[in-house]
């Protein structure tokens, strides 16, 4: 009996043994992989920064690309700005010499026609004292035509349509001939003051400004109670704008808005002062 007991001792206490080495075997297994897993933690903490690090030289590198191509595109726009006044300025004088040419070529058909006309009337061997009769007869030709012209409406209407039609197609050229002639022709007709205003913009939209600004200031000059008036008016402070008259303007301006209060022209004066204003204040 005593001899069964110390073999079931021995047995449990081998056993209790073999359990207590297989926990001593065990404890050092579960302590290694849990410092893998912390490693294992490090390294993926590492890496995520890393990828942070990347991603944030990635932006910026993406910024300086940007900024890169913002400077070249500058570049360009004041390239093509450059090119842009480049062919204002060649269009300025271009219209400018033509315009001229013109105009000499207005004034000498003119004195032709006047020379003629005198030739006409005093020939080379007339005495210099001509009598009122013949004198009368020899001027009817010149001033009879203007006279009928004058009076017929529908011929002013059709001649200042044809130059209206041309400055509306953007054929400035032709719409200051037309105009320049319509005014030689028809001085006092109603539509005159428009043709005056339509000549001053045909100018103005060619940047020729000295004679738009005189244009418009025939208008005022010959015919101050015209409709056209306060546009007029506003032009010549837009066109000494233009001229680097900025004093000038201020006070033409401001006229606009003191004459013709309530106006479009008054409205369009006020938001040019303040404009300017602005401007001067930065």
């Amino acid at each position: 009996m005593m001899k069964r007991l110390a073999k079931s001792l021995s047995a449990r206490i081998g056993m209790a043994g073999a359990i207590a080495s297989a926990m001593l075997f065990a404890l050092p297994v579960c302590a290694q992989s849990s410092r893998l897993s912390l490693a294992d933690r490090v390294a993926a903490l590492e890496q995520q920064a890393q990828n942070k690090d990347q991603s944030g030289i990635g932006m910026v590198n993406q910024m300086q690309q940007l900024q890169s191509q913002v400077q070249q595109l500058q570049g360009q726009i004041e390239e093509l700005q450059h090119h842009l006044q480049e062919l204002e300025d060649k269009n300025k004088a271009q219209y400018t010499d033509l315009d001229a040419r013109l105009g000499r070529i207005e004034n000498g058909a003119g004195a032709a026609g006047a020379a003629a006309s005198n030739n006409a009337q005093a020939p080379a061997n007339a005495s210099p004292a001509v009598p009122a009769t013949a004198a009368a007869t020899g001027n009817a030709p010149a001033t009879q035509p203007a006279a009928s012209a004058s009076a017929d409406p529908a011929a002013a209407q059709a001649a200042y349509d044809v130059a209206f039609k041309a400055i509306r197609a953007g054929d400035y050229v032709q719409a200051s001939r037309e105009f320049r002639s319509f005014i030689k022709q028809y001085p006092n007709n109603p539509l005159t003051p428009n043709a005056w205003y339509w000549l001053g913009e045909s100018y103005y939209v060619t940047t020729n400004y000295p004679v738009a600004l005189e244009s418009f200031q025939q208008l005022l000059s010959q015919f101050p109670q015209s409709e056209k008036a306060p546009d007029a008016l506003l032009k010549v402070g837009y066109s000494q704008l233009e001229l680097k008259q900025t004093a000038a303007a201020k006070a033409t301006l401001t006229q606009v808005t003191t004459r013709y209060p309530g106006s479009k022209a008054a409205s369009l004066a006020k938001e040019r002062l303040q404009r300017i204003q602005a401007q001067s204040a930065g």
